[in-house]
């Protein structure tokens, strides 16, 4: 059954399986995951508002709803994301002229990235033909891996650099094997491209020219013409970089060398085999990160194992490299910075590196197509978990939900700010209906103003997200203005809300009304 994905030459119906398979597997998990907190920053800087001025009294969500559409030109995107965000423009481009041309809904942004991943895949089945290894395999495993799942599905820049930068090793391939200039510099310039849409694919693009440079040392118009290529974006990158340096300092904690190895190995075998540590506690948190760590192992170690038998001299050192490249990157911020910056996603850029090497080894093994099955398996179990298990998810979405649920339309939630506004109010509001009433929270807001504008109102529910230093810290404000409050009584408590009743009387009495706002 699965000997049509480890032949050299699959059938033109195999491919298109498999890619049929990642388009259905990538939009459902776009469309089955809840609203993040990094997508508000994509919505709204491409919208043209990266801190919307939410308001001070309580609100229907629909009448917001100006702030999550628009479209910003593209010298308006450089000023925003200069002052405001962390990245370089190259995606928030795209995005923009997307929106503009499909709609502003979030699934729709997200469609995007699922496109851009089907390009990836596409990319990693010729690199696959090039360097004589499976495609189907190469392709499949590379889907299979959650990092690349989630990454490929998400509102964020990650999809379009992991397609530039898979496409840039395949044009250095063919370059290196067909002996063309120009392919050299296509290669780097999509590299370079890589680089100006996120900046951590930088480190794929300088592992790839390292091994070009050794491999290609007699033909230095090749390796001359993909460093051009890869330098030309270095300017706007460090334009950008420079400006947004000081954005986002206490992001992550302080480098400690026994917990950032930890960290890194733990999201290295998740990003391949699935995140389900992440959704554990106490003993099985534990078993499952010994499975993981057991399954990576043994997958390095059957790599190791089959080396030299997979695909031609030469190419499985540019995709070991290619692979290593991230994580060793990673560390290096992490010493330079002082800083611990391992997640899953920023290892989603070794995978199709990782994936290549795996076909090979596949494909190299005796029995090797059981082995593919169970790895297809436990990676098919991991994504299906990633597109439907609410623990995989951040909780403003179904926090939105279960609010409205309890809050019906006389009723007030209560929504901390955090940070700046943006990651925990526009996942929540973008899940929201539109007529919910909602009052954003700042950490510095009294508690007896709290209750003052929610007094009208018969029901109050707190939406309990402490996603970031800000909304951590106004839980208490929200808990401290009801909890043991005269005229107010807890009526219930469930995950990430709790539910306040007015016990007393008020001579204003209903204070909803169907304007677009509510004023005291």
């Amino acid at each position: 059954m699965l000997r049509p994905l480890l032949a050299r030459r699959p059938g033109r119906r195999t491919v298109i399986l498999v890619l049929l398979t990642a388009l259905i597997t990538l939009a459902a998990v776009a469309a089955l995951r809840g609203p993040e907190y990094d997508e508000g920053y994509t919505v709204f800087v491409t919208a043209g508002t990266p801190r919307p001025a939410w308001p001070s009294v309580p609100f229907r969500a629909g009448a917001v709803r100006h702030y999550f559409r628009g479209g910003a030109a593209p010298g308006r995107i450089v000023t925003l994301l200069r002052r405001t965000d962390v990245h370089p423009p190259l995606y928030f481009w795209l995005a923009a002229a997307w929106r503009r041309m499909v709609g502003f809904g979030l699934l729709r942004l997200r469609l995007l990235s699922v496109l851009l991943s089907l390009l990836a895949l596409g990319a990693v089945g010729a690199i696959a033909a090039e360097a004589g290894l499976p495609p189907a395999a190469a392709m499949a495993l590379t889907l299979g891996c959650y990092g690349f799942a989630y990454t490929g599905a998400v509102a964020r820049g990650f999809a379009l650099a992991q397609a530039l930068s898979v496409g840039g090793v395949w044009l250095l391939l063919r370059a290196a094997r067909r002996d063309r200039a120009w392919s050299a510099l296509a290669g780097g310039l999509a590299l370079g491209a890589a680089g100006f849409s996120n900046y951590l694919a930088v480190f794929v693009g300088c592992a790839a020219l390292l091994w070009l440079f050794a491999a290609e040392l007699r033909r230095p118009a090749l390796w001359l013409a993909a460093g051009v290529g890869f330098l030309l974006f270095l300017p706007g990158d460090f334009f950008f970089f420079l400006a947004q340096r000081d954005s986002r300092i206490g992001q992550f904690a302080p480098f400690a060398t026994g917990p950032a190895v930890a960290r890194l190995a733990r999201d290295a075998a998740a990003a391949i085999l699935g995140g389900l540590p992440l959704y554990l506690s106490g003993v099985g948190r534990v078993a499952a990160e010994m499975v993981l760590a057991f399954g990576l192992v043994a997958l390095v170690l059957l790599i190791a194992g089959r080396w030299r038998h997979i695909g031609m001299r030469g190419t499985r050192t540019l995709f070991a490299m290619a692979a290593l490249a991230p994580p060793a990157g990673l560390v290096v911020l992490g010493l330079v910075f002082d800083t611990r910056p391992f997640e899953i996603r920023y290892l989603a850029f070794a995978l199709p590196f990782l994936a290549l090497l795996a076909a090979g080894a596949f494909a190299a093994t005796r029995g090797g197509g059981k082995w593919l099955g169970l790895m297809l398996a436990v990676q098919a179990a991991a994504v299906a978990g990633l597109a439907v298990m609410p623990q995989t998810m951040q909780p403003q979405g179904v926090t939105a939900r279960a609010a409205a649920a309890r809050a019906g339309p006389d009723g007030l939630v209560l929504l901390p700010r955090g940070n700046d506004g943006v990651g925990v109010v526009g996942a929540f509001i973008t899940a929201a209906p539109d007529w919910l009433h909602v009052l954003i929270v700042r950490d510095t807001t009294a508690e007896a103003a709290i209750r003052a504008r929610a007094a009208p109102y018969p029901r109050v529910i707190l939406a309990m997200l402490g996603v970031d230093a800000s909304s951590r810290a106004t839980l208490p404000h929200l808990l401290g203005a009801f909890q043991g409050a005269r005229c107010w009584r807890q009526a219930d408590r469930e995950s990430h809300i709790i539910v306040f009743i007015r016990t007393c009387r008020t001579h204003q009495g209903s204070a909803v009304h169907h304007g677009a706002f509510t004023h005291f």
